[in-house]
């Protein structure tokens, strides 16, 4: 994977390929589909406590496992499924996080449109915040707490406020972009 060098881009990425690649093609980038925005919530569900570039390097293998994030295959798993699961090295086994995403599988299906659900949060478009440093961006806003609130009603988990600002920002509901950065919408 070859990424231009030179680009000012977001200190938290450094010098990985797989980190710089997500953050030029994905971090920030409004996202609408209801399945890739589950997807994303529940892969930070599993970042909770790790660095998120350990999520990155083990994506491939939470796809492989998750049946391709399928929520109507994942909310049908039982407890032998979740034992299975358990067993896969190349994703974080963590019973309480496998057992959160097949909950958090039956309340996505519940929701009839799930991206509008998420989106009517920010009006339908990104918000863009423009910090001038990483000191500048908090790891939860008050919106991240009404949609936690909203996810935690809806019969979500792993959804505190920081996990949810997170995704915001992966999913692009939030952009914060620092100001010399690349991607910064100017």
């Amino acid at each position: 994977m070859s990424l231009p060098q030179d680009l000012n881009r977001c200190p938290w990425c450094g010098s990985d390929p797989l980190y710089m690649a997500y953050h030029d093609q994905e971090w920030g980038v409004a996202e609408y589909d209801p399945r890739a925005l589950w997807e994303k919530l529940i892969l930070d569900g599993f970042q909770a406590g790790l660095s998120w570039i350990t999520i990155l390097r083990k994506r491939e293998a939470f796809r492989a496992e998750f049946e391709g994030f399928d929520p109507a295959r994942i909310a049908q798993w039982e407890e032998a499924r979740i034992e299975r699961a358990l067993q896969n090295p190349g994703i974080v086994r963590h019973r309480g996080k496998i057992a959160g995403a097949v909950k958090n599988a039956r309340a996505y299906l519940d929701i009839p449109d799930f991206a509008a659900f998420c989106w009517r949060h920010v009006g339908g478009k990104p918000l863009v915040n423009r910090p001038a440093t990483h000191g500048d961006i908090p790891t939860e806003s008050e919106i991240s707490r009404a949609l936690s609130r909203d996810l935690k009603k809806a019969g979500f988990t792993f959804v505190g406020p920081t996990i949810v600002y997170a995704w915001m920002q992966a999913c692009g509901l939030i952009d914060d972009h620092l100001v010399t950065c690349h991607k910064s919408r100017r």
